[in-house]
């Protein structure tokens, strides 16, 4: 922490030492403290390549990215023989805590990695992105890709049928230089992709609605997973691409008693609390409460681009309908008539960017060069935050 240099943690471990007592929780604890205070200060990576058990897996669940090794590493707060013991449960250490399981289900692990090898490789590739720590700027890369490149196959991606989906990682490697994007978390809650990628040779994270997920929605696990990685961008001073095409929270009970209007609130919070440059497109669906959460101009976003096919509303055009003229439902016609009429006056982009939500609505081909010389605009923005100890997110 004294002279910014980033800390990598290589983990292998069955937890404390019992012969030893207290004396092994101690300097545990003497380790997750400094795991707290290096937060935010220099990036900190954990690699599991091993069993780890009790204390040994909260100093990853400090750092910023974990990452797994499939086969040989586990992660467990306690262990199959105490499971079996006091739940009458039995389970396998790779059922219980194994890469696919934290990769995929639990959204612990950042990325599970077949081999040892290739997980020493993976992080040198992830920390090629990072700032050593938060005083310096993100590394710029040489490039030959340039930032004018047009992309006339953007113009096609997104369907006329606004109920079909379609791949939103097309649009991050068309943009992103030499196609190169490093994902994240890719196995969990897959309805939110999250990653960095360079423009002009400048480190960006991105984050981005996936509509071949739950349609895009928001869910609570997306929720978390975007508001964790807007925030690590944020400590270190690396910029923000959002990507926007969603249709609103998920709906139903099971969302609702998981807390999703608290879970929800992490990411908004994490995008209102953020002062690196965001450049925010919308490409298709931006309705209701997730416009405003997903980096809108209203959350400073520094520059906000919407393609024309983008449909910013707090409903879409058949649910609008069909509170508004209740009182109609049953005339057909009637209601027909009301969607096309909502159709035409909602399904566009140009009502919010005619109040100057949008700052302006662009060709898809476009995008790579628009955003690029929008970043290039803000690298030297300056923007803080009222002093205080620390703000209190809704955990």
């Amino acid at each position: 922490m004294k002279v910014g240099a980033p800390v990598i943690g290589l983990n292998d471990s069955g937890g404390a030492r019992i012969q030893e007592g207290v004396a092994s929780l101690g300097g545990y604890a003497e380790i997750f403290q400094r795991n707290v205070l290096a937060s935010g200060v220099v990036p900190q990576i954990s690699v599991i390549m091993g069993p780890c058990a009790g204390g040994t897996v909260y100093s990853p669940a400090m750092t910023d990215f974990i990452f797994m090794v499939e086969d040989s590493a586990y992660m467990f707060v306690t262990g199959p023989d105490v499971v079996k013991t006091v739940n009458h449960e039995v389970v396998t250490p790779e059922e219980l805590g194994g890469a696919s399981v934290h990769s995929r289900k639990s959204g612990v692990a950042d990325l599970a990695i077949e081999n040892d090898v290739q997980a020493l490789l993976m992080t040198r590739r992830c920390f090629d992105f990072l700032p050593p720590n938060n005083r310096q700027k993100p590394p710029r890369w040489p490039t030959d890709d340039p930032a004018t490149r047009l992309e006339p196959s953007l113009n096609t991606l997104v369907p006329d049928d606004p109920t079909k989906p379609y791949d939103i990682k097309e649009v991050i490697w068309k943009v992103a230089d030499e196609g190169d994007f490093f994902e994240l978390q890719p196995g969990y809650a897959q309805n939110i992709v999250i990653g960095f990628i360079r423009l002009q040779g400048t480190t960006v994270g991105v984050v981005a609605n996936q509509p071949m997920f739950l349609a895009g929605c928001l869910d609570i696990d997306s929720s978390k997973k975007g508001a964790r990685f807007v925030r690590f961008c944020d400590a270190f001073n690396i910029p923000i691409l959002t990507f926007v095409d969603v249709p609103g929270f998920q709906p139903g009970t099971a969302q609702e008693y998981g807390g999703i209007i608290k879970n929800g609130a992490k990411l908004l919070y994490a995008y209102a609390e953020c002062t690196v440059p965001k450049v925010t497109l919308i490409t298709r669906k931006a309705y209701g409460g997730a416009y405003d959460v997903m980096a809108s101009k209203h959350l400073r976003g520094d520059v906000n681009f919407a393609w024309p096919s983008a449909e910013i509303a707090v409903l879409g055009a058949k649910g609008a309908v069909e509170i508004i003229f209740r009182k109609d439902k049953e005339d057909e016609q009637l209601i027909q008539a009301r969607t096309a009429e909502y159709q035409e006056t909602f399904a566009n982009p140009f009502v919010a960017a005619s109040r100057g939500y949008v700052d302006d609505v662009i060709m898809p081909e476009e995008t790579r060069e628009r955003v690029c010389r929008s970043f290039a605009m803000l690298r030297d923005k300056q923007l803080e935050n009222p002093w205080r100890k620390h703000g209190n997110i809704p955990l």
